[in-house]
C-alpha cells in the first residue's frame, strides 16, 4: 500500500472516503460496502465511483459479498465527478494505474487489488478478502471502527 498522506485533522466529521476503479463494478463497490459495515458513521463513511463505471456490479461480486453477509445487489456503479470528489476527505484507488483518477487535495492512497471482472467465484473470493484486509486496516489506522462496547 502506498500513499500520499495530508493530514485528516483539518476534515469536517464525520469524514468521506472515496473507493474508486475504472467501472466501480467490484473491488470498489465491495470495499465501500465492507467499510460501511464496519466504520463508526459518525466519524466516517464510504462512498464508491470509477472513471467509467460499468452497467451493474458483477453478478460473482454480489455473490461473494453475499456470503459474508453484505448485500450489494441494489448497488449501482456511478461516475467519479468533481462535485463527487469535491466531498470527500480521502480517495482510495483500486490499483487501477494509469486510470486511476488524481484528485488534487484529498489524502490519497493506492490498493494493488486484482480486478475480479471475469474471474471465478474462487478467485472473487480471495480479492474480497484482500479488500476486506486493507479496509480493516485503514480503519484500524485512523481509529473508524465501529465501537466494540457501544461507547465511544
Amino acid at each position: 500500500m502506498t500513499a500520499r498522506e495530508i493530514p485528516l485533522t483539518a476534515h469536517r466529521s464525520p469524514l468521506t472516503v472515496l473507493f474508486a476503479c475504472v467501472h466501480n463494478a467490484g473491488r470498489s463497490q465491495m470495499a465501500a460496502a465492507v467499510f460501511n459495515a464496519l466504520a463508526d458513521p459518525r466519524l466516517a463513511t464510504g462512498v464508491s465511483a470509477g472513471t467509467e463505471p460499468g452497467d451493474r456490479v458483477h453478478p460473482v461480486v454480489v455473490e461473494a459479498m453475499r456470503e459474508i453477509g453484505l448485500d450489494v445487489s441494489r448497488a449501482t456503479p456511478r461516475k467519479l465527478t468533481e462535485a463527487l470528489a469535491h466531498d470527500v476527505s480521502m480517495l482510495v484507488t483500486m490499483g487501477c494505474g494509469e486510470a486511476c483518477p488524481y484528485v488534487p487535495g484529498l489524502t490519497m492512497v493506492d490498493w494493488q487489488i486484482p480486478d475480479p471482472k471475469g474471474r471465478p467465484l474462487e478467485e472473487v473470493r480471495v480479492i474480497r478478502e484482500a479488500v476486506q484486509a486493507c479496509v480493516v486496516q485503514l480503519l484500524h489506522a485512523h481509529g473508524w471502527e465501529k465501537p466494540v462496547s457501544g461507547k465511544r
